[in-house]
């Protein structure tokens, strides 16, 4: 069972710092349409791209399935491309299929990581407690 300690730490404790992008939104909007043609975008900030700690059948389970064993959580969508989140909603993602400093990509969108940013591990249920509505 998850606990509220638990969740509190994963979206208010300390973690790894990590930069993001630090130009302008449109700059990294014309980045992700270059590597990323046709693929939905949803620009994020205060984001935290959450390690799950897995046991190592679950890791070859995702690996297997082309799966990180990564989600990312973002406190305030900036844009999304296809409005599915409006601007200063959160959103938190389903595993990641890959990662770069800048972008986090699922199988339906691509996260852009705008600004600074944290890293941190949690587990599985604890990352994926967190449901809109």
């Amino acid at each position: 069972m998850v606990t509220l300690n638990e969740i509190s730490q994963l979206l208010y404790g300390a973690g790894e710092e990590m930069p993001g992008w630090q130009g302008t939104q449109d700059e990294l909007i014309a980045l992700a349409a270059n590597a990323f043609p046709g693929n939905a975008f949803c620009v994020v900030k205060q984001w935290i791209l959450i390690d799950l700690t897995v046991t190592p059948a679950e890791k070859e389970k995702l690996t297997g399935l082309g799966l990180l064993s990564a989600t990312l959580f973002a406190h305030e969508v900036v844009l999304d491309s296809r409005n599915r989140f409006q601007p200063t909603m959160w959103v938190r993602s389903n595993f990641g299929v890959s990662s770069s400093a800048y972008m986090f990509e699922t199988k339906k969108t691509v996260y852009l990581l705008l600004g600074p940013g944290l890293r941190k591990e949690a587990s599985v249920g604890a990352a994926f407690s967190m449901k809109a509505g």
